[in-house]
Order: C-alpha cells, then structure tokens, then sequence
C-alpha cells in the first residue's frame, strides 16, 4: 500500500515539474499574456485590455508590438510605422512612406471624433531625429491615439533589442477577443 502512494505522489511531483518547465519555455520564448496600460493605443486597444505577445514573430509595417520604453522601467504598446530604411513623413494628417500615400483604417473613428482638428501633427523623419531614413535595426512606431501618445515622435527610433514582442490576441474584454486590427 505505502510503494502506491509514493509511486503516485513521485507521479505527481513529475507531472508538475514537466508542467513548470512548459510554461516556462512558452513565457521565455513563445508567448506571454500582458495588460494594456493607458490610453495611446485607443480606440484599437484601451487601458486594462489583456493581450497575447508573440515573441518569435518576423516584425512587419503596421503591426502592434510591445515594446520596452527607453529611459524607463515601463512597456509600452505601438504601431510599428517604419522599418529600417524607410522614409516616413506625416503632412495634412496623411501618412506617407517612402513617397507613397497610406491609409490608416485604424484612426478613421479618432479622425471623426476630432472633425475640427489634425490628430498628428506634420513631421518629417529630418524634423524629429535627424535622420532621412530608419536606421538599420530600428524601428518607427506610432501610437494610434496621436493626439496623446508617447512614442518615436518624443523618444526617437527604437531597436529591435527593445521589441517584446508582436500583439497576436486580444482575450479580454470578452466581447473583443480576437486578433487586433
């Protein structure tokens, strides 16, 4: 009787271990959960809004990354706008890369809010660092909530090193999971 119970705790003991050691490679180097904090992602993300990061994913023009903020122990959530080499300018509340006009069908309910007003000032990549182009192994990320949000407008370009990681799932608020746009 007492070799069962110790062959089924010594079962139990191994199964948790095994356990811990999945969810630990998964959180190091797959996916963690998060929490949006503030509001310079609204209305695409609000504040308290629970998030999946991927880690090993290939960073691509309009993805939301998590990022660690420069200067601060803090991350932060944006828009990725330019990739290295890429020539970015804002003018008249249009974005424009590398020459070429793009939407942003993410702002289209920040601009109707905001009739009176541009939601992001005009800038050229000279004005705000500089530099004409993104530099090799950086990034140019935006905020979608313009009017408010700190980003590569005030701190400059970010480097890959300061990527967590890409935004793959929204699982909280219920009635918004999903893949954010």
């Amino acid at each position: 009787m007492d070799n069962r119970v110790s062959d089924e705790l010594l079962s139990w003991i191994k199964s948790i271990l095994i356990a811990l050691v999945v969810v630990f490679l998964c959180r190091k180097f797959l996916f963690v959960p998060s929490t949006v904090y503030g509001e310079s992602m609204e209305p695409t993300f609000s504040s308290h809004d629970r998030i999946i990061i991927g880690k090993n994913s290939e960073i691509e023009r309009f993805d939301v990354i998590v990022l660690n903020a420069p200067n601060s122990d803090e991350q932060y959530i944006k828009r990725v706008i330019g990739l290295p080499g890429d020539k970015i300018e804002m003018k008249n509340d249009n974005l424009y890369i590398n020459g070429k006009i793009y939407d942003e069908p993410y702002l289209k309910s920040m601009k109707a809010e905001h009739r009176t007003s541009k939601i992001t000032e005009d800038f050229t990549l000279k004005d705000l660092t500089g530099e004409t182009v993104v530099p090799k192994n950086s990034l140019f990320v935006l905020g979608d909530n313009r009017l408010v949000s700190r980003d590569s407008r005030r701190f400059g370009f970010i480097s890959f090193d300061q990527v967590v990681g890409e935004v793959k799932f929204r699982f909280y608020p219920f009635d918004e999971i999903g893949k954010p746009n």
